[in-house]
């Protein structure tokens, strides 16, 4: 089974950036779909953005298009999130998740990480 940890979480004030990074370690697979999803504080857990592990098409939530940008690194098994002219509406926990393939369901995944903190002040 893969493991994911995340880091790169963090205070910054609005209009400023982090870069979240998550770990990959076990198999990975051209047909895996990689996601990075968000919880605030009270509220339900959403999809941000997702990339495909081999050939790297990506795909947002439209509120942080123009804005995040997801990548991964497959000779490091990372997966990186890259977050610019961040709002105090991003504030939440970010999690990283795989799923086998573009059919499957993320939230019948195994693969989720721990959360990083991620908090944008005004």
């Amino acid at each position: 089974q893969v493991q994911l940890v995340e880091s790169g979480g963090g205070l910054v004030q609005a209009g400023g950036s982090l870069r979240l990074s998550c770990a990959v370690s076990g198999r990975t697979f051209s047909t895996n779909v990689m996601g990075w999803f968000r919880q605030p504080a009270g509220k339900e857990r959403e999809f941000v953005a997702g990339i495909t592990w081999g050939a790297g098409t990506t795909f947002y939530v439209d509120s942080v298009k123009d804005r995040f940008t997801i990548s991964r690194d497959k000779a490091k098994n990372t997966l990186y999130l890259q977050m610019n002219s961040l709002k105090p509406e991003d504030t939440a926990v970010y999690y990283c998740a795989l799923k086998d393939d573009l059919g499957s369901d993320f939230n019948k995944s195994p693969s989720w990480g721990q959360g990083t903190q991620v908090t944008v002040s005004s």
